[in-house]
């Protein structure tokens, strides 16, 4: 008895140990080259769905592929109805662990040769360069894949000599209930649908279940699989909610269908399999796991738009809108941390730009002002926190990049709402013409960070900048001439302070743009080089 649930024990960590050891070589082979084709190929649910499913085939786990797609959603990098496809297309991925369990780990039987595939990849991690070291560790994990199922179908093989599940009465909806019950408690255990299925297959192998029971159970580990989203999730943001929500309701979903659908598909099963050449263990559950996870993904697929729009009535956006992509579940990703806080920068720059064109136009109460000003103060704390949290040894480039532009954000906040003495003479002849360009200089900005701006748009807003420094040098002149003639000195104070007002604007947004626009190089200019005793 002990040497069995040895086996049954010491069989589900190696088959976990080795899913863990796959997917985190996987990952670490790829780099973001996973992630960036995620990406890539995620323009339509359809795309989405294929590079869900191709993505999960490759690190074997849909976990975490659904757990990189709620960073990418938090991060709006994926859209919504994007990353449903995704999600779908996961859940459909893992059944491929349960063909390669039942061609290779049973019907071939490879856990003889495990061993050597966890020696040979336990050398090239410790001895390898490079690739080779992640690689090593995704054989290794592979070899122990199959070392725990054949260690698990030891066990189950006592087992069944000890106690035969397949004797309980199998029919009726409480009997399927059960498995169903027995399958996500499974998984929850496990953490994992995968090791779950292999565990029901090397059972069914043994006779410790019959095939309606082990069916059962591979439903309860495809609803079970959802837990590990909902707990990713947890504490997230709104956007990372909406995926789990969806995750979870499309394997309940998914499941109960393949409920009522499995006396169709046991009275199909004999006349089916022979003409597929599937065996009616391992094999045909294997088969029944892809077809009802198939037919979801059929039903939800073309309804994947009216779907996201329930769900994303069911849970709206809370919270400030400039910020609703800073998630710390991002934190995880540092590369997605950074995306989504590009993102946030780049969007409260804008408004930015536009509240300051509002003060300009003088078309918006100072109590309004007031207001929105507060709001665009609160996101930059925000994203000044969130960027701060970011591990700096993973940010390199980009990460420095932000730190300018939240540099330069944060002194054009401050500009915001200038001064009343200010305000009283924008509006004074001398100033007309710095005015305008000022104006004409934000519209550029906020349209060329926004992507609406024609090419070059970023040297347009540079030449715009470098006309005001010019207007303020002679406008300075121009004013300290007047002095004591036709202007107090308080006058010629004030015009003073607006010139230079005007300027600051400017060279900030200009500076934000060139950051934004030129993220590789930041090419010296003469600008650059002024000395700002205010800044």
């Amino acid at each position: 008895m002990w040497q069995m649930l040895s086996s049954l024990l010491g069989g589900s960590g190696l088959f976990l140990l080795g899913m863990v050891l796959l997917t985190d070589g996987v990952k670490s082979f790829a780099g973001s080259t996973l992630g960036g084709a995620l990406l890539r190929f995620t323009g339509t649910p359809a795309k989405a769905c294929f590079s869900g499913m191709l993505a999960t085939l490759l690190v074997q786990s849909s976990s975490a592929t659904t757990v990189t797609v709620i960073g990418f959603v938090s991060a709006g990098l994926l859209t919504f109805p994007q990353a449903l496809g995704v999600v779908f297309g996961a859940s459909l991925g893992t059944t491929g662990t349960g063909w390669l369990v039942a061609f290779l780990g049973l019907k071939i039987n490879l856990g003889a040769h495990a061993l050597l595939m966890v020696f040979a990849g336990a050398g090239m991690r410790l001895f390898g360069r490079g690739r080779w070291r992640p690689a090593g560790m995704a054989l290794a994990g592979f070899g122990l894949i199959f070392a725990g199922v054949d260690a698990l179908e030891h066990g189950m093989a006592g087992l069944a000599g000890e106690l035969s599940l397949a004797a309980l009465p199998p029919g009726g909806i409480g009997g399927r209930a059960a498995a169903v019950l027995a399958g996500l408690v499974l998984t929850l255990v496990m953490q994992s649908s995968s090791a779950a299925i292999a565990a029901t297959m090397a059972a069914l192998q043994a006779g410790t279940v019959n095939f309606e029971q082990a069916a059962g159970i591979a439903i309860g580990a495809a609803i079970g699989t959802t837990v590990t989203a909902a707990l990713a999730a947890a504490g997230a943001g709104t956007p990372a909610k909406r995926t789990a929500l969806a995750f979870v309701v499309f394997n309940l979903c998914t499941g109960i269908i393949a409920l009522v659908a499995l006396p169709l598909f046991l009275r199909l099963l004999p006349e089916v399999l022979p003409r597929l050449g599937l065996d009616s263990g391992p094999e045909a559950l294997a088969a029944f796991h892809t077809t009802f996870i198939a037919v979801g993904v059929g039903i939800f697929l073309p309804l994947v738009h009216p779907f996201a729009k329930v769900v994303e009535r069911l849970l709206p956006e809370r919270g400030p809108a400039l910020t609703r992509h800073l998630d710390v579940l991002l934190l995880q990703t540092p590369s997605v941390a950074i995306e989504a806080s590009g993102k946030a920068l780049r969007e409260t720059s804008i408004e930015t730009f536009r509240l300051i064109g509002l003060e300009l136009r003088d078309t918006v109460p100072m109590e309004g002002l007031k207001e929105k000003a507060a709001l665009l103060n609160a996101a930059v704390r925000d994203i000044e926190e969130f960027v701060a949290a970011i591990p700096s040894t993973n940010g390199g480039r980009p990460l420095a990049i932000q730190l300018h532009v939240i540099d330069h954000l944060v002194r054009l906040q401050s500009r915001i709402l200038p001064a009343d003495a200010i305000r009283r003479v924008l509006r004074t002849e001398l100033l007309r013409e710095a005015v305008s360009l000022t104006e004409t200089l934000l519209l550029e900005a906020a349209a060329g960070l926004n992507g609406k701006a024609p090419e070059g748009w970023d040297e347009r807003v540079r030449e715009h900048s470098t006309a005001l420094a010019t207007l303020r040098k002679v406008g300075r002149t121009r004013v300290l001439d007047e002095s004591g003639t036709t202007l107090a000195p308080e006058d010629i104070l004030e015009r003073l302070d607006a010139m230079r007002w005007l300027d600051r604007v400017g060279y900030h947004a200009w500076r934000i743009c060139h950051h934004f626009s030129t993220p590789a190089t930041d090419v010296a200019s003469p600008r650059d080089e002024e000395c700002h005793p205010d800044d």
